[in-house]
């Protein structure tokens, strides 16, 4: 209850009216004894320093028998002058040794001799002076006056017992706690009003913090004052909107990461500083071909590749690579957080089996190149040098068989050269294609044409179906024409004399298709997936025989595949080879 701001104010107020009410009364009630206190010796000084009154003192009758009496009967004149009444305050005369003279009323109480009366007693009748030493702290007032009356010393003393003063102190003090009630009782009224008047708008903000606390800025916090607290309010809600847009972003910003998180294709797994997963994504379980869950430590994963103390002080990150059957993995291992408790160590995975095959591919072929082409050069140097070595003296038909083979094998290196030339330009992406509209049914035919006279050379048996209507496509024709030529040459060419090579083409849907069916060698099942690869030749030897560079389907591959088309090798029970080739009637933009 009393840790509440309302009521803090509240006891606020009441101390003060408290405090305030003690300090004003306790100063009144100095002040008022101050006062009395300097009023009876104001008093005191008055009357005794009167002529009159001194010489009617100090001057003795003729006929005077008892000083004392003289000086009371004196004295009992200015009785109210003095304010003597004999009750509260009472005179006294005394000799000079200090015996009462004269008492109130006959009073023979032993008096009690104070510092005023000392005084008088001991210096004050050799000197004159009076004893009238003030005290607020006593409770009593007092004066004592030396006469010299007629040769003998007396002392007039006048003592107040305060009496008069403490009544007037204690009606004060009843004044004082009536005042202090009636102000406790306003003030009170006026602390629960002007606290509440506080207190309110502040559990306004309190509420609207608390909701902002649990992510809740549907609502504004209204206060219609001005003051610092209005200000503090619209300050509030600025804050709460810039809050709400900033968490909203955060938010936007996590899911993304989330998401990428997720469906990225590096394995990341985040690891405690004690080794354990803290994180981890679905592409490194794929990765690393097992279940990552939060008991999996970093030696069960990583530890043969470095010590996680390693990885944790490195100053940057620390690389290996680890082969998980047959997959090759880069793994990047760095901390995070450096110098914090929460911090660890973050690995990513990287898959670069892909780049180990392109980088076998590659180093496969230059040595393809390389071999292709230093065959024919070598025949060719070898060739030549006979020539040289044997000039003039060879008979003409040998000359011309030389030189024969001579330009065979450079006419070989120059189909290698345009093979490479055309692949090179497909792989930089210079390789456009030159589109136009031409009947694919006429297309078909001229390679029919054009390849007869060659299977008649090889007493092939040529035979050539096409579906009626075909359609004009959308395509470049010198390319297509290109990969037909390929095609049936390569029927033509690795069919043995004597035997059958069947063409038909037809339409299916948006597409228009190509059949080229022989019962040759055919390729071995184990053979199929590589056959469009550049350079791989099922039989190396009988390729070379037959001119053959292992270039000409992977070409031919890269051109369907540029007309968004498909060529593939249908399955047949019979001995031989068949491929299917499929184009768009309306071009590369309709590839599904």
């Amino acid at each position: 209850m009393l840790r509440s701001l309302h009521m803090k104010l509240v006891m606020i107020m009441i101390l003060l009216i408290l405090s305030l009410m003690m300090v004003v009364g306790a100063f009144l009630i100095n002040s008022v004894t101050a006062f009395y206190l300097e009023d009876f010796y104001s008093q005191m000084a008055d009357v005794f320093q009167d002529p009159l009154l001194h010489h009617d003192l100090t001057t003795p009758s003729d006929e005077e028998e008892n000083g004392a009496e003289q000086l009371f009967e004196v004295v009992d004149a200015f009785a109210g002058e003095l304010g003597v009444d004999n009750r509260n305050r009472k005179l006294y005369i005394l000799d000079s040794n200090g015996v009462p003279l004269v008492s109130p009323d006959g009073e023979t109480a032993q008096l009690e001799y104070t510092e005023n009366l000392t005084f008088a007693l001991t210096t004050g009748l050799e000197t004159g002076e009076v004893g009238d030493d003030s005290n607020l702290a006593l409770d009593y007032m007092d004066v004592a006056v030396p006469i010299h009356r007629g040769g003998a010393g007396y002392v007039i003393y006048i003592l107040d017992n305060k009496t008069t003063a403490n009544d007037l102190t204690d009606q004060m003090l009843v004044l004082i706690i009536e005042a202090l009630i009636f102000g406790l009782v306003i003030s009170i009224l006026l602390s629960f009003l002007l606290s509440k008047t506080m207190v309110t708008p502040i559990q306004s903000l309190t509420e609207g913090a608390m909701r902002v606390a649990e992510r809740d800025f549907s609502k504004k916090i209204k206060v219609p004052s001005q003051d610092e607290i209005g200000v503090l309010t619209d300050t509030f809600n600025d804050m709460a909107g810039q809050l709400q847009d900033t968490l909203r972003q955060v938010e936007n910003e996590r899911n993304k990461l989330d998401t990428l998180f997720l469906h990225m294709t590096d394995g990341v797994v985040a690891f405690s500083r004690e080794g354990r997963v803290i994180h981890s994504n679905p592409a490194a379980d794929r990765l690393l071909r097992r279940a990552i869950g939060r008991e999996t430590t970093y030696e069960e994963l990583f530890g043969g590749a470095a010590p996680l103390d390693q990885v944790l002080a490195a100053p940057d990150h620390l690389e290996e690579e680890r082969q998980v059957r047959d997959r090759f993995l880069q793994l990047l291992m760095a901390p995070f957080d450096r110098g914090r408790e929460g911090g660890g160590a973050l690995v990513v995975l990287h898959d670069v089996t892909e780049q180990r095959k392109n980088e076998e591919m590659r180093r496969e072929f230059v040595a393809n190149v390389s071999h292709e082409l230093r065959t024919p050069l070598t025949n060719i140097r070898s060739y030549a040098e006979t020539l040289i070595d044997n000039a003039g003296e060879m008979p003409s038909d040998m000359e011309k068989k030389f030189l024969g083979v001579i330009l065979n094998e450079s006419d070989r290196m120059t189909h290698i050269v345009q093979d490479l030339l055309t692949l090179s330009r497909f792989d930089s992406e210079r390789g456009e294609l030159k589109l136009s509209r031409f009947p694919f049914g006429e297309a078909v035919k001229d390679i029919y044409n054009a390849v007869y006279m060659e299977a008649q050379k090889h007493s092939h048996t040529l035979t050539l179906e096409l579906e009626p209507g075909l359609p004009e496509i959308l395509a470049d024709r010198e390319r297509v024409l290109q990969v037909m030529m390929n095609i049936v040459s390569n029927s033509i060419k690795y069919t043995p004399d004597g035997g059958h090579i069947d063409i038909y083409a037809g339409r299916k849907r948006d597409r228009v298709w190509m059949i080229v069916d022989d019962d040759g060698i055919g390729i071995p099942e184990e053979d199929r997936p590589r056959i469009f690869e550049r350079f791989y030749r099922v039989d190396k030897a009988r390729s070379r025989q037959s001119g053959g560079t292992g270039l000409g389907l992977s070409i031919a591959k890269e051109i369907v595949e540029r007309h968004r088309g498909r060529i593939t090798l249908l399955n047949k029970e019979s001995p031989g080879l068949a491929i299917r080739l499929e184009l768009n009637i309306e071009g590369p933009g309709d590839g599904k």
